[in-house]
C-alpha cells in the first residue's frame, strides 16, 4: 500500500474516531525511511489523536514536530495554533512552566499576524488562565470576549463555543450568575455542532458542567453530564476528558443518594486523571471522596482523602472543618469557617462555604453568626436563581430558628426545604431537612407526628449510608428511650422478633391479631430502613432492646 493511500486511511480513521488505528498508520508512515516527512496537518491531527488517547508525552512530541514544521514553512498562524495546544496541554497536565513558555511563544507569533486574527483568539483563551491564576478576573473576562469574537468573526465553531463557555464562567466569577448560565447555554448550543473538533468539544462539556456545579444548578449538571457521558461512550478509545466525566457522574450519583456507586466512579476518575498526568484534577476528586467518606462515617479514610486533596493543590475546605467537628474538634472547625468567611472572593465561592459554616457555628452555639450566614446564603440563592441553594438557605434558617428556641418559626423554612429537596430528587438533604422538622414538631409537643418524621428521615439516611446522621437521630429518643421513633408497642414486637418468634407467636404473646403484628412489622422495617427480620433483629441487639424488654417484663 502506498504512502498516499496510508495517509488517506489514517485521516479517515481519525474522522471516524478510530484513533488508535489512525495513530498507528501515521506512525508507520513516519517510520518509513522512503516516505516523505508527515505534512504539518497530519502531524497536528496525530498530535490531537495522541492527546485524546491519553498518550500525553507522545502528543506533546507530535505538536512540537508540527510547530517546527510550520515554523520552517513560514506558517506563522499554524505555528501559533500549535503553541496554543502545547500551552493548554501543559496547563491541564500540571506542567505550568511549559504552559507559560508556549503561551509566550504564541504571543510573539500572533504579534506578527494581522490584528484580529483567528490565532489571536486562541492565544487570548490560553492567556485567560494566567489572569485567572493571578486573580485578575477583569482581564480574564476580556480574554474570554476576545476569544469569542475571534471565533465568531472567523467562523470557527470550536473557538466560538469555548469562548462563550469561558465568558459564562467569568460572568459567574463576576457575581453575574444568570448571565453566566445564559452564556453556558449558548456555548452548549454551539457545541452540539458536530463540526467542533473533539479536543475543543471536550473542554466545552467539562468546563460548562463545572460552572453549573459551582452554582448548584443541578438540572444543567445532570443534563450535560448525560451528554458528556454519551459522547465518551460514542468514542470508546477516548481517555482524555473521561476523568472529568467520571467526576461529574460521581457528583450526580452523590446527589441522587447512590453513594457507594459514586465512590467507585471517583476511583475511576482518579485513575484516569493520573493516566493523563492531570495531577491538579486529582485533588478535586479526592476532596469529593473525602466528603462522601465523612458523610458515611469513615472519618480516618476521609481525613486521608482530604490530605491527598491538599497535596494536589486543592483546598478541601469546608469538608475538613466538618470532619473536625465530627471528631469533636469544635474550636478548629470554628476557626476554619471563620477564616473562610473572612477571605475575599466571588459569591460562588461563598455559596459553597456558607451551608457548612452555619452548621459549624450552630454547633459552637454562635446563633448570631449562623443567622448572618443564613441571611447571606438566602440572598445568594435569590441572586443566583438557584432552587438548590434556596433549599439550603431554608434549611439553614430553620436550624437557626430551632437553635433560637423558636420551633414554630422554624417549621415553614424546614417544610419548604424538605419539599424542594424531594422535588429536586436530593434524598440526603431532604432527609436532613425532614429530621430537623421532626425535632421542631417534637418541641411543639406533637410527639407522634415528630416521631413519624424522624422515622421517615432515618429510613432515607439508612438507605444512602449516612451512618453518623442515623446515629444522631437514634440519640433523639423519647423519654422512654426508644430509638428510631419506635413506639412502645413496636419495641415490644421488635424484641420478640429478635428472640426468633414468628408472627403467630408474637400475636399470641401480646394478645393481638396476626394482621396487627404484620402492620407493626411493616412500620418497624420502614422506620429502621431495613428489609428483613434478620436486619431488624440485629438493630434490636445493637440498641439493647431485647434485654430492655426482658427487664420491663420483670
Amino acid at each position: 500500500m502506498g504512502v498516499v493511500d496510508e495517509l488517506v486511511r489514517a485521516r479517515a480513521d481519525f474522522e471516524r474516531g478510530e484513533w488508535s488505528a489512525a495513530l498507528d498508520r501515521w506512525g508507520a508512515v513516519a517510520a518509513d525511511a522512503l516516505a516523505p516527512d508527515l505534512a504539518p496537518d497530519d502531524l497536528e491531527s496525530a498530535a490531537a489523536t495522541a492527546h485524546l488517547l491519553g498518550r500525553i508525552g507522545e502528543g506533546v512530541d507530535l505538536y512540537r514536530s508540527a510547530f517546527e514544521a510550520r515554523t520552517s514553512a513560514g506558517d506563522t498562524a499554524g505555528a501559533a495554533r500549535c503553541a496554543f495546544h502545547l500551552s493548554m496541554i501543559g496547563r491541564t497536565s500540571g506542567d505550568h512552566s511549559a504552559a507559560a513558555a508556549w503561551l509566550a511563544r504564541g504571543e510573539r507569533l500572533v504579534g506578527a499576524l494581522p490584528d484580529g486574527s483567528l490565532e489571536s483568539g486562541y492565544v487570548a483563551f490560553a492567556r485567560m488562565f494566567t489572569h485567572l491564576g493571578a486573580g485578575r478576573f477583569g482581564d480574564a473576562a476580556a480574554c474570554a470576549v476576545e476569544a469569542t469574537d475571534a471565533g465568531r468573526r472567523h467562523g470557527d465553531p470550536g473557538l466560538l463555543a469555548t469562548g462563550l463557555c469561558a465568558q459564562g464562567r467569568m460572568a459567574i466569577y463576576g457575581d453575574r450568575v444568570p448571565d453566566g448560565l445564559s452564556f453556558l447555554d449558548e456555548s452548549m448550543l454551539e457545541a452540539s455542532n458536530r463540526a467542533v473538533e473533539p479536543v475543543m468539544l471536550g473542554h466545552v462539556y467539562c468546563t460548562a458542567i463545572e460552572g453549573c456545579q459551582e452554582v448548584s444548578d443541578l438540572r444543567r449538571v445532570v443534563e450535560w453530564t448525560q451528554l458528556l457521558h454519551r459522547w465518551c461512550v460514542d468514542q470508546p478509545e477516548l481517555v482524555t476528558f473521561t476523568g472529568q466525566c467520571a467526576l461529574h457522574r460521581a457528583q450526580v450519583m452523590r446527589a441522587r443518594g447512590a453513594w457507594e456507586t459514586a465512590l467507585d466512579e471517583l476511583d475511576a476518575a482518579v485513575e484516569r486523571y493520573r493516566k493523563t498526568g492531570a495531577s491538579d484534577a486529582v485533588g478535586q476528586a479526592e476532596c469529593e471522596r473525602g466528603d462522601l467518606l465523612r458523610m458515611r462515617g469513615d472519618l480516618d479514610a476521609a481525613d486521608a482523602a482530604y490530605q491527598r486533596s491538599a497535596e494536589h493543590g486543592y483546598d478541601p475546605q469546608p469538608g475538613s472543618a466538618l470532619l473536625w467537628l465530627a471528631r469533636g474538634r469544635r474550636e478548629a472547625a470554628v476557626a476554619a469557617v471563620r477564616r473562610l468567611l473572612a477571605e475575599p472572593g466571588p459569591a460562588v465561592r461563598r455559596s459553597r462555604v456558607l451551608p457548612a459554616a452555619v452548621d459549624v457555628l450552630l454547633a459552637a452555639h454562635d446563633v448570631d453568626g449562623a443567622r448572618e450566614g443564613a441571611r447571606e446564603l438566602d440572598a445568594l440563592a435569590v441572586s443566583f436563581g438557584s432552587e438548590v441553594l434556596g433549599a439550603a438557605a431554608a434549611t439553614a434558617w430553620g436550624r437557626v430558628q430551632l437553635a433560637a428556641s423558636d420551633p414554630a418559626g422554624a417549621m415553614p423554612y424546614l417544610r419548604k426545604a424538605h419539599q424542594a429537596y424531594v422535588r429536586l430528587e436530593l434524598p440526603y438533604e431532604g432527609a436532613l431537612a425532614q429530621a430537623a422538622a421532626g425535632q421542631a414538631v417534637l418541641a411543639l409537643g406533637d410527639r407522634e407526628s415528630g416521631l413519624r418524621a424522624l422515622a421517615s428521615a432515618r429510613a432515607v439516611l439508612v438507605s444512602v449510608g449516612a451512618v453518623p446522621d442515623v446515629e444522631s437521630l437514634d440519640r433523639l429518643v423519647t423519654p422512654g428511650g426508644r430509638p428510631a421513633g419506635l413506639t412502645e408497642r413496636e419495641v415490644e414486637v421488635l424484641g420478640l422478633v429478635a428472640q426468633g418468634r414468628s408472627n403467630a407467636q408474637i400475636a399470641a404473646s401480646l394478645v393481638l391479631s396476626d394482621r396487627t403484628i404484620a402492620r407493626h412489622l411493616s412500620n418497624i422495617f420502614a422506620k429502621l430502613g431495613v428489609g428483613s427480620r434478620t436486619a431488624a433483629a440485629a438493630f434490636a441487639f445493637e440498641h439493647d432492646l431485647v434485654r430492655r424488654r426482658e427487664r420491663s417484663a420483670e
